[in-house]
């Protein structure tokens, strides 16, 4: 299959709905991760604001999708739909209960050359033009093969890499096969957060309108998300940077004058407080054994551009940027740093790996993070080990390049809880033991949404982790909802691994290297066995868009590594387009009290690794009862060979309440 997408015509070949120029407002319709609310009760985050879908809102203009297509305007937009308006038309909102603010989750076209354009949209609240917002697509729009570019007319990075495009490597083919540009657009979207100057009480209306002579040709709408946010916070007592000389208009860098508040708080044992402003900081701030709050992600922003250095640092970097980092694990690392209330936001436009332009980063123990507001950064939290007992609580972490957050070797008894991820470049969540295991720590009640590559939450190796409550929904490409690897040198799995209470919402993505769809969980070894004591239970797998549930090995190292006793107990699938467990590696998983409905294709699709002994799939499956829905007939055990390499799809309908 070609995939030769412009990115003039991203939005083309699509389901399309046209609402009449005069049509009926109608009512709110609040969603999770474009779920109905009762759906995932009591998972994923608290947060403080109601999604509205610009699809179930009142239009003039087109709703797009559904379509789950990698390299599309649909598949990277939340429930994988949004509206599409052209200048002079509008979506406008019904609000769910009060609110004073806003924000816009949005797509406008790249310029012809790349670097993006910007282009204005008008709010209006019950009729009255109540503020102009100014959309960019500078921060977004890549192309091309990892790591990719900003340049949509640019050749392939990696032509000595094999391509599904052309199912060949176009440098060793001849003669040489003709790749459509741009190449692989994707990351079109982007966000904006809007105060409105006053509190609109539930039912007031918020109109959204692409003003004529607009520079883009389109706009596309994704979601509103309404906030009802509080005063600013303050701190008298504190050692205010104001006082040191910060500049809470932006104008000047403010960096020295917040190392001065530190020095200061640190020798008067106060607080670090930064009042409402927004201060322009192009470099890292060293943090240790300080406290440092804002008045509020709303209301305090540290904001900076990438800088570029003068000569490479010792760990790779070529540019810096805005964030807060802790000292170097080499040489002790941070303790006892306390971060709150307000924004980072960075400026970060391309992906370099090497680069530390994360929005907070370093090593930092018996720790906290809470409430901040993280944008446009490379990865919105990057630690490197070891270290200890950090808290991540309540934070926004959306709009990134790379990952969402990462603990990266050797971080131990520390939680992420009640975070709200969105439109990340990579694993929304990951804990990567590489050298050193990641150890004893809990990721649970996050939010994930729409993670552009990569997976929602990624545990490679590590040793007495549990990922539990999370809800995550729409992955686009590469990856899929909760992946446990045995990949990138990550140390082995030991101990126990818990995957707990979680819910996946249309996941399961199509890997194109391999050409096959992938599971909403899937465990993947590819460079050890993944034989520790695991067990998943409690999940639900909602509108998978291939399989539940995924075991799997690289073709390349299929007879040298197994997945040997993975347990399953107590889920629940409503909606599968092919199976509902797709096993292509050697080992076994047992099964008890999994409920499935609506499965698109063999409930076992058990293909072993492909030898297909007279004997049966070298991978077994064990029945141990309670599995209802006919998904796992007697026939199938322990080890019937059913492989189907690609089954046909069948689209499931959307879930329901069991």
């Amino acid at each position: 299959m070609r995939i030769l997408l412009a990115a003039a015509v991203a939005v083309t070949g699509l389901v399309a709905l046209q609402a009449p120029a005069s049509a009926t407002v109608k009512p709110p319709v609040v969603t999770r991760a474009a779920l109905a609310p009762a759906l995932v009760a009591g998972r994923g985050a608290d947060v403080d604001f109601a999604e509205q879908e610009a699809e179930n809102a009142t239009t003039n203009g087109t709703v797009i999708g559904p379509g789950r297509d990698a390299y599309t305007l649909p598949a990277e937009a939340s429930g994988r739909k949004a509206v599409k308006l052209t200048p002079g038309q509008y979506v406008e909102f019904t609000l769910p209960r009060a609110a004073n603010a806003i924000t816009v989750r949005y797509s406008i076209p790249d310029a012809p050359g790349g670097g993006g354009i910007t282009a204005p949209l008008d709010v209006s609240v019950n009729g009255h033009k109540r503020a102009g917002m100014t959309l960019t697509s500078q921060h977004a729009w890549l192309y091309n093969q990892y790591p990719f570019s900003n340049d949509p007319n640019a050749g392939l990075l990696h032509p000595d890499w094999w391509i599904t495009e052309c199912s060949c490597v176009p440098d060793a083919t001849t003669p040489a096969p003709e790749i459509a540009k741009p190449y692989r657009p994707n990351h079109f979207y982007d966000e904006q957060r809007l105060l409105l100057g006053r509190t609109y009480r539930a039912g007031d209306t918020v109109r959204l309108t692409v003003p004529a002579g607009s520079e883009a040709a389109w706009t596309v709408v994704d979601l509103l998300d309404s906030h009802l946010v509080g005063l600013p916070h303050i701190e008298v007592l504190a050692a205010n940077v104001l006082l040191f000389g910060a500049d809470p208009t932006g104008k000047r860098d403010s960096a020295e004058a917040i190392d001065k508040a530190i020095a200061f708080a640190k020798r008067t044992h106060l607080k670090v407080y930064i009042p409402p402003g927004t201060y322009q900081v192009n470099r890292h701030i060293v943090v240790d054994d300080v406290t440092i709050t804002g008045a509020g992600s709303w209301y305090t922003t540290i904001k900076g551009r990438q800088v570029d250095l003068d000569t490479p640092a010792p760990d790779g970097s070529v540019h810096t940027g805005v964030g807060f980092y802790g000292k170097d694990a080499s040489a002790g690392g941070s303790r006892n740093v306390h971060l709150s209330g307000f924004a980072v936001e960075g400026d970060v436009r391309e992906r370099i790996d090497t680069d530390q332009v994360n929005g907070v980063g370093g090593a930092m123990s018996d720790s906290t993070i809470d409430g901040l507001y993280i944008r446009h950064t490379k990865v919105g939290m990057w630690f490197d080990g070891p270290m200890r007992n950090l808290r991540i609580t309540n934070n926004v972490i959306v709009d990134q390049i790379a990952d969402g957050l990462n603990f990266h070797t050797g971080v131990t008894g520390s939680v992420v809880s009640n975070n709200f991820f969105r439109n990340t470049g990579d694993d929304a969540l990951a804990m990567w033991s590489e050298k050193t295991a990641d150890a004893g720590n809990t990721v649970d009640h996050n939010t994930i949404q729409t993670p552009v590559l990569a997976n929602g939450i990624a545990i490679y190796g590590g040793t007495d982790n549990t990922v539990s409550n999370n809800l995550i929904a729409d992955p686009i490409r590469e990856g899929s909802a909760i992946q446990v690897g045995s990949r990138f040198g990550a140390e082995p799995f030991a101990g126990k691994l818990r995957i707990t209470g979680n819910t996946t919402a249309r996941a399961g993505t199509y890997e194109l290297n391999w050409n096959i769809g992938l599971g909403a969980i899937w465990f993947y070894a590819l460079e050890k066995d993944i034989d520790a004591d695991i067990e998943v239970s409690g999940d639900h797998y909602l509108d998978s868009t291939y399989n539940a549930i995924m075991l799997v090995s690289e073709w390349s190292v299929k007879d040298q590594y197994v997945i040997p006793k993975v347990r399953f107990t107590d889920i629940r699938v409503d909606g599968t387009g092919t199976s509902v467990v797709s096993a292509r590696v050697k080992g076994s998983a047992s099964f008890a009290n999994v409920d499935a409905r609506n499965v698109g294709a063999v409930g076992v699709n058990n293909c072993g690794s492909f030898n297909f002994p007279p004997t049966g799939s070298e991978f077994s499956v064990t029945d141990l009862g309670g599995n209802d829905g006919g998904w796992l007939a007697p026939w199938m055990l322990p080890n019937t060979i059913t492989c189907d390499d690609r089954p046909p799809v069948v689209p499931p309908p959307a879930p329901s309440p069991w």
